[in-house]
Order: C-alpha cells, then sequence, then structure tokens
C-alpha cells in the first residue's frame, strides 16, 4: 500500500490508550480529528532514544505554539501495546497536551502505509517515523523519514507547514 499523502483522508481505525481513571480506553482516530486541526505523529518504539529524547520531547515543548496556530490535538502513535505507552507518557511528567496511543498489532500503521519492518533488529513490525498535519481528517502535511532518520518529522517542521 501507499504511504499516506497530502491531500489524502486519513483510514478510520481504533486505537488503544489509558484514561485519567488508569482505564484502557479504545478510540477512533476519526473520532479524535473529525472537525479539528491535529498533528498525528509516529515513532519507531517507545523508549528508544531518538524517540525518547528528541521526538516526544519536541511536540511536548512545543504544545503551546502549535496550540496558538490552531492545533487542537497532538497524537503520539507507536506500535506497541497500552501499557507500553502508559509507562512511556509517565517518564514525561510536564506533558499536558500529547496523547499516547497505542497500536499494538500495527493495524493502523499498516493502514496508512507507514509499517517499518525492523525484524531484522528483532523489533518485528513497527512505525516508521512521521508526522502528519491534519484538518478534519485531510492530510495537509506528511513529513514521512526514511529509515531511522529524524530530520523532517519534528515539532519545529509541522510549525513550518501551519
Amino acid at each position: 500500500m501507499a504511504p499516506i499523502a497530502v491531500g489524502d483522508v486519513i483510514p478510520d481505525g481504533t486505537l488503544s490508550y489509558f484514561d485519567e481513571e488508569d482505564k484502557v480506553q479504545s478510540v477512533s482516530v476519526h473520532s479524535l480529528a473529525a472537525g479539528k486541526k491535529v498533528i498525528l505523529f509516529g515513532v519507531p518504539g517507545a523508549f528508544t532514544p531518538t524517540c525518547s529524547l528528541k521526538h516526544v520531547p519536541g511536540f511536548i515543548e512545543k504544545a503551546d505554539e502549535l496550540k496558538s496556530k490552531g492545533v487542537e490535538k497532538i497524537l503520539c502513535l507507536s506500535v506497541n501495546d497500552p501499557f507500553v505507552m502508559k509507562a512511556w507518557s509517565k517518564t514525561y511528567p510536564d506533558n499536558k497536551d500529547v496523547l499516547f496511543l497505542a497500536d499494538g498489532s500495527a493495524k493502523y500503521t499498516r493502514d496508512l502505509g507507514l509499517e517499518l519492518d525492523l525484524s531484522e533488529k528483532g523489533l518485528g513490525i513497527r512505525s516508521k517515523r512521521f508526522a502528519l498535519l491534519i484538518e478534519d481528517l485531510k492530510v495537509k502535511a506528511a513529513n514521512i523519514e526514511s529509515g531511522g532518520e529524524f530530520t523532517i518529522s519534528s515539532a519545529d517542521d509541522i510549525l513550518k507547514a501551519l
């Protein structure tokens, strides 16, 4: 499947997260993004160095600036289970704006055409590193990295597209 691109409507799918009462919730991607300006960014794995030290912190630090430009939701997607995503989110105590979403079986990642096979490294199917700017389900910017790069999918790169 071709990767999601500018002009495409994002597919619907179900992702999981832990709510404020510490209960696992399943949520439709369309319910999070319909009628809104949202950022969906994906990372190859929770707790991995680039994801943990650069990608996620950038969106947390720039959340106010992104919101001032009309972004209503910032969604972080990873091919991990919701328990891992919850534990990872707790390593960012100052985070108030990034919702950590689990795509445990990589189904949604595949629907986006953004899967990355890291089986040779013992990691299985993961997500490419990416950042999408979405307005009312339509992709306005699609910054999709090659391999393990981190050159075009940062919060600063998305700010340039706003």
